[in-house]
Formats: structure tokens, sequence, C-alpha cells
């Protein structure tokens, strides 16, 4: 398995975000970073929609 074709500053991002080791995150196979990536967004999301409901109030 190839790693990932990110640039750098991607991976070095990714990897702190994600909290995995770098090079683990460049050995990871592509559709568990997806997977994992999502997850990410769906946390972000949640707590974006926390803190706009937490406002109206």
């Amino acid at each position: 398995m190839r790693p990932l074709q990110i640039s750098p500053d991607t991976a070095v991002k990714l990897a702190e975000a994600l909290n995995v080791p770098l090079e683990r995150l460049m050995h990871m196979p592509q559709h568990i970073l997806l997977q994992k990536m999502m997850e990410l967004a769906k946390q972000e999301q949640e707590t974006v929609d926390g803190d706009s409901t937490d406002k109206q109030e």
C-alpha cells in the first residue's frame, strides 16, 4: 500500500485533529481516513449546533 497523496501541511493538521501519529496517518487506508474525517466533521457540526442553540436562549 502506498502512502496517501496529501501535502505535508495537510498531513500534520489531520494527524493533530485525529489525534494519531503522523506515520500512522500516512499509511492509513484511504477509506478509514475518510471515515475518521467524516466523524470529525460530524463532531464539529454538533459543537457548532450546540453553540448556536446556547446563543438563542
